[in-house]
């Protein structure tokens, strides 16, 4: 972990998750169930092999993310969010919807909008609690 520059709440998020890749990183794990090395290099934004082992670490040693060992593979990682990484969801949510306003955004991405436009609450509480139950039943499979 780096050291603060200012006890601002926003300087210190952005220290964890307030680079380019981060975030998207944690956006693969939410939405789209990528959870190896070789899954996040196959994103549509191409990330360089040195920056995601880069940011990988970064969001470990933060707390965002966990490694697991693999259960197919003894040569394979497998990453989760923690919760703390999973308290992240509302951000990524208001992103969208951000975004929205200003973007042309994909079809998916826009059904996953317009669900959290008509409750907000109800769909970031039916996310957190999936990814917070998957997280438990892999505690409880180690």
């Amino acid at each position: 972990m780096s050291k603060k520059r200012s006890e601002c709440p926003i300087s210190n998020s952005l220290e964890i998750f307030g680079d380019k890749w981060s975030l998207l990183i944690i956006r693969d794990l939410i939405f789209y169930q990528k959870s190896t090395y070789g899954d996040f290099l196959k994103s549509d934004e191409k990330i360089a092999t040195n920056i995601l082992a880069s940011r990988l670490l970064a969001l470990e040693e933060n707390g965002i993310i966990e490694k697991r060992e693999h259960p197919d593979s003894k040569a394979k990682i497998l990453y989760r969010l923690t919760h703390k990484g999973i308290d992240l969801l509302p951000i990524i949510f208001e992103i969208h919807l951000w975004a929205e306003k200003y973007f042309t955004i994909p079809a998916d991405i826009q059904e996953m909008v317009n669900d959290a436009k008509k409750n907000k609450e109800v769909a970031l509480k039916t996310i957190m609690e999936q990814l917070r139950k998957q997280l438990e039943e892999e505690v409880m499979a180690v």
